[in-house]
């Protein structure tokens, strides 16, 4: 009880200040500019501090800086409008604030003199009947991470990638959390990682399904070439994959091999495990780069050695045509005076030796594989 009135008194002073500071966050005061937050908790000792009413992000960290702990906000797809208040309270550069509203930024790490930026991009797997030249394989989001000493951000861009099951499993771990903001990022990027992996397994089927199709023999019902759209299509979803995973490989290094005093030496040996899974996945993602390449080119060389072998039917028919051609066209001609034009048995010997010819070079094109 006696927490819950030091709460008191921290929120109500806290609110009638912001109604007097001109330009400063007030969520109470403007309704639209709170529906960003997601979740807003101050952490104490591994612990949710918990109070009779959701906090503000200016009456959080109002609590944190005179008790101790640090604060966690979580945004969803943020305006400039909604996110200008929180950066000014926190003290966040206006690039790193730039970058964090608008989205579509590179996997990165930027240190500003008293916080970390850093740039995660969620990666989901979209289930799917069947594999088409239209189907989208993977999904991408964005997850911004801003660290300091007593506060952690988190902006979220895309439909995929909640943190909230992962909320509720830190705070079911308090002496994990108890290590302070860096905890929070280390968790963030290794719930990242083990995305990837996922994603990267069920990648490996869709492949895996294309090739056997690829190489399977006897395939009727399929056009000539019809697998090329599908692997171009997998290749891309590849392709957004790997912009994903490999500019992400160098922040995790940093993370684990350069001394950071926003990051606990503890969390530091942690990042290492991320950083090897995140290795793993890179070389993952470029072998089915490479592999998808492979089954591309051997499907259009099935597809131009079909065509060769189609020419040469219809050559080998066009030879076989060619005989009784030249024969009708050579006794079609007007003249009085032709071999056994008059003679009784021409006609039957004429066409028995037309069929016979025809025969022979039947026999001999199929010998040799053109039939």
């Amino acid at each position: 009880m006696s927490m819950i009135r030091d709460l008191r008194a921290v929120v109500r002073p806290s609110r009638v200040s912001l109604r007097k500071e001109s330009g400063t966050y007030d969520a109470t005061r403007s309704p639209a500019a709170a529906t960003a937050v997601v979740d807003c908790a101050v952490y104490r000792d591994g612990r949710r501090v918990e109070t009779e009413a959701a906090l503000t992000p200016h009456e959080a960290v109002r609590l944190a800086r005179r008790d101790g702990g640090f604060v966690w906000i979580g945004l969803h797809e943020p305006t400039e409008a909604e996110f200008s208040g929180i950066a000014g309270e926190f003290g966040l550069h206006p690039l790193a604030v730039e970058d964090a509203v608008q989205a579509h930024q590179r996997p990165k790490l930027e240190r500003y003199d008293d916080s970390l930026f850093t740039v995660f991009k969620t990666i989901h797997y979209v289930e799917h009947d069947q594999l088409d030249a239209n189907s989208e394989v993977v999904e991408s989001g964005e997850v911004m991470c801003f660290t300091g000493r007593d506060f952690f951000i988190t902006v979220r861009h895309g439909g995929q990638g909640s943190l909230r099951a992962l909320r509720h499993r830190l705070q079911d771990d308090p002496e994990l959390l108890a290590k302070g903001p860096s905890a929070v990022l280390h968790a963030i990027a290794d719930h990242v990682v083990d995305g990837y992996i996922a994603v990267a397994d069920a990648v490996q089927d869709d492949i895996d399904e294309v090739e056997t199709e690829v190489f399977s023999p006897g395939r009727k019902g399929s056009p000539r070439g019809s697998d090329a759209g599908r692997i171009y299509q997998l290749k891309r979803e590849v392709l957004e994959f790997k912009r994903a995973v490999s500019p992400l490989l160098r922040p995790m290094q940093l993370l684990s091999e350069r001394p950071m005093r926003l990051v606990d030496p503890d969390i530091q040996k942690y990042f290492r495990d991320v950083a090897d899974h995140l290795a793993r996945v890179q070389e993952q993602v470029l072998g089915f780069d490479e592999l998808l390449n492979s089954i591309l080119q051997a499907n259009l060389a099935q597809a131009s050695v079909a065509q060769n072998e189609d020419m040469r039917k219809i050559t080998s028919w066009a030879a076989i045509i060619a005989v009784p051609t030249m024969v009708c066209g050579v006794y079609g001609m007007n003249f009085d005076h032709m071999p056994e034009l008059h003679w009784r048995y021409g006609y039957p010997v004429i066409l028995g030796f037309t069929v016979v010819v025809c025969l022979g070079i039947h026999r001999t094109l199929k010998r040799n594989g053109w039939l």
